[in-house]
């Protein structure tokens, strides 16, 4: 395992896609709040407010779900801006020194990272929170009406971390299937060379 920070076209290439997420988060967030007021539903028109998408300006001055809501601004300055810049740091030096990475695990990584940059680039330069406004509508069998609205910087971090984790359970599972089959077939050589020495020993 080697960890000294390189950079090369296959570490390069998947920062593009961070930078893709970032532009589109900050382009589409300052769009939505230079043209509407906080609170203001966007589309669809009232009569269709119960449709499966709406487009609504709303804020967050917490994380996910609201989570932190009420903490002092102090200690939102730093759960939710220092530390998420220290994890961000270290996941791009790990990004840029490691190895262990497969291809598809940088482009999520790096979904990850843009979308990360995103939030916390409001959470600097936004003083009424995070600009949050896209709105999907759950089945009626799920606790909430509607899922907690979010933006694009969101969506690409649950879409990246879901890819890695798949990812990372699918490499485990192949190196635990390769292990196996490694310590079979000691034992199955050894078998075979048991059952031959007899009829060697006859002729």
């Amino acid at each position: 395992m080697r960890f000294k920070c390189r950079f090369d076209r296959e570490r390069g290439l998947p920062l593009i896609l961070m930078g893709f997420v970032i532009v589109l988060d900050q382009v589409t967030k300052s769009i939505v709040a230079a043209r509407w007021y906080i609170g203001a539903h966007i589309w669809p028109e009232p009569a269709h407010w119960d449709d499966l998408l709406q487009i609504i300006h709303v804020r967050n001055t917490a994380i996910a779900f609201s989570i932190g809501q009420n903490l002092p601004d102090p200690a939102k300055r730093i759960l939710f801006v220092i530390l998420p810049v220290i994890v961000l740091c270290i996941l791009v030096w790990y990004y840029l020194s490691s190895d262990e990475f497969t291809r598809l695990q940088r482009w999520a990584t790096a979904g990850i990272l843009g979308g990360g940059i995103g939030n916390i680039a409001d959470r600097i330069m936004r003083p009424d929170g995070v600009v949050d406004f896209i709105s999907v509508k759950l089945p009626e069998w799920f606790v909430w009406d509607r899922w907690p609205t979010f933006n694009v910087a969101d969506a690409s971090v649950v879409v990246s971390c879901f890819l890695l984790l798949v990812t990372i359970f699918m490499g485990s599972r192949k190196a635990i299937t390769a292990t196996a089959v490694t310590e079979e077939e000691p034992s199955e050589t050894v078998a075979m060379t048991a059952g031959e020495g007899p009829d060697e020993q006859e002729t």
